[in-house]
């Protein structure tokens, strides 16, 4: 989520926001009768794998830290945790970073809102420099630009996405040092890939966008965007602010140097944002950009769909949107979709808005993976949805403090449990951490703490964050692996990492799969993780 929300599409809130706290409750007595019937009935959930001596060992140590808030917290901030596939880069990267970036750019600090503007500062600003010596100034900074010290009661919705809006201004200008702060993060916690979202060619693709205008017949509008190469030209635009994000990034974390920071190891493939919120045609546009821009560029992988869910002009236009991508998908088949679908709650919308988010997002958009989700029991005919995200294997993203933050969904509210007993694949993320003030160290503590998850359970949500990813290559493992359990794909049969060296078959595939190869690497941390408790083979 990268958007601020203008006035202009603000929703009226007093029936939805004021109290979505006991409307959750409320709804959920309603819908299911009783607390304890929170969860509809499922299938019956997989059986626990049976667990290697190691993992037994390492299973032992964290029963035995529950409890010890300090050292539970060094296990998962140690525990190898496999990517970060939900991730919006300028939600990410902290916010004292981003008051330091304002100051070094000269920016300027709207006193009423704490907006960062561009110099010079005239009346109702102050400069962001201050910051660096007025301490006061300094705090009330990053809790206008994040949720430090969000009362409970707040409208947390509003606040986490208007947050945007007030340090845009730093964002837009770094792509480059942002993603040398954020990888950094991302490898400090002991994770081996990033899929990070950016909105490519921006203010291109909306003077393209006004260009050709709308047409209902998707064919012609895309004709139109190609004409000429003007779509071309366009992803030309793109390639060349990767490039130069490229050449900041190296130079940021020292890339190439005997000085190089941790982030230049971690592979990363950028998400093209498209915002929900705008013309039918100007969406069109970043949708058609996004794809092209993927089919032509390797560090472009998917597009995403961006904004609050719940906007007016989104919940108007959902259906639509995901017709759009149908067809775009027929012109650009291998490009990858991953959606935000379900980022709602009731209370938030009118229940009709409720029904069918995720499933047309599965069934219309065809979406490889899903976003979010968090509304999924409150769908006409959930189940099917389910199982048709089970059999396909599509992954759900799941943030879990950003739900909370952002709808007031936790605990046993939340389908993470719903989706597992479906045999959907699940994958932990952090969405915006730089905003939320967390890491994905505590995600995955929260997980355990609060669905006491076992240790091997653990330890295959963070394999699905490299399963589910899209970097190329075969996978290292065979088969369906939620379904089926984590079992070896035959070039690497029998083979342990950490213990034994791959053979010739085993190589060649590590060679040739990018995804095969960040998957052994996290195997041969598993094994040093789980020695570390005292344990050899």
């Amino acid at each position: 989520m990268t958007a601020s929300l203008p006035g202009s599409r603000r929703r009226h809130r007093s029936l939805f926001t004021a109290g979505l706290s006991a409307l959750t409750l409320l709804s959920s007595l309603s819908a299911y009768g009783t607390r304890a019937h929170a969860v509809p009935t499922a299938p019956p959930a997989p059986q626990p794998r049976p667990a290697t001596a190691l993992e037994a060992a390492t299973a032992a140590r964290l029963d035995a830290l529950r409890g010890h808030p300090r050292l539970l917290r060094d296990f998962f901030r140690d525990l190898p945790k496999g990517g970060d596939l939900h991730n919006h880069l300028s939600g990410a990267v902290s916010t004292e970073y981003l008051i330091e970036l304002a100051a070094e750019d000269g920016l300027c600090v709207e006193t009423a809102t704490m907006t960062a503007v561009a110099a010079p500062c005239g009346t109702g600003t102050r400069p962001a420099a201050d910051a660096r010596t007025d301490r006061a100034f300094h705090d009330a900074l990053v809790r206008a630009w994040s949720m430090q010290d969000f009362p409970p009661g707040g409208n947390g919705h509003d606040h986490f996405f208007d947050t945007f809006g007030k340090f845009g201004e730093v964002t837009w200008r770094h792509r480059g040092k942002l993603l040398a702060e954020v990888a950094d993060d991302v490898a400090a916690q002991n994770q081996f890939y990033l899929e990070t979202m950016v909105s490519p060619a921006s203010d291109g693709a909306k003077r393209l966008a006004a260009e050709v205008g709308w047409d209902a017949d998707l064919a012609r509008l895309h004709g139109r965007l190609t004409a000429g190469g003007r779509l071309d030209k366009l992803v030309t635009e793109a390639r060349g602010e990767a490039d130069d994000a490229d050449t900041e990034f190296r130079a940021a974390a020292r890339c190439g140097t005997d000085r190089a920071r941790p982030g230049c190891r971690l592979p990363v493939r950028w998400i093209s944002q498209v915002s929900r919120g705008s013309s039918p045609e100007r969406v069109f546009t970043q949708m058609a950009l996004g794809m092209r821009l993927a089919e032509r560029d390797p560090r472009f992988v998917a597009v995403n769909l961006v904004q609050p869910e719940d906007w007016d002009s989104s919940l108007t236009h959902y259906s639509l949107q995901m017709r759009m991508l149908k067809y775009l998908r027929g012109v650009y088949p291998k490009v990858h979709v991953t959606l935000h679908a379900g980022e709602l709650w009731p209370g938030l919308v009118k229940p009709a808005d409720l029904k069918f988010h995720i499933k047309e997002a599965v069934n219309v958009a065809r979406a490889d993976r899903i976003g979010h989700g968090v509304d999924l029991v409150h769908e006409d005919d959930w189940r099917r949805t389910a199982r048709t995200m089970a059999a396909r294997e599509i992954a759900v993203e799941v943030p879990f403090t950003s739900n909370a933050q952002i709808l007031g969904v936790r605990g046993d509210d939340h389908p993470f449990e719903t989706y597992r007993a479906h045999g959907v694949p699940v994958v932990l993320a952090t969405d915006d951490p730089g905003v939320s003030r967390i890491d994905i160290s505590h995600e995955y503590q929260y997980a355990a703490e609060t669905y006491h998850l076992s240790y091997p359970e653990l330890k295959d949500l963070a394999r699905a964050s490299l399963e589910y990813a899209f970097l190329p290559g075969a996978s290292l493992w065979h088969g369906n692996p939620t379904r089926d359990g984590y079992r070896m794909t035959a070039a690497c049969r029998g083979l342990r990492p950490g213990h034994s060296e791959p053979g010739a078959d085993c190589r060649r595939l590590l060679a040739a799969s990018p995804k095969a190869a960040a998957e052994w690497r996290q195997e041969i941390a598993f094994d040093r993780f789980e020695r570390s408790f005292g344990l050899t083979r």
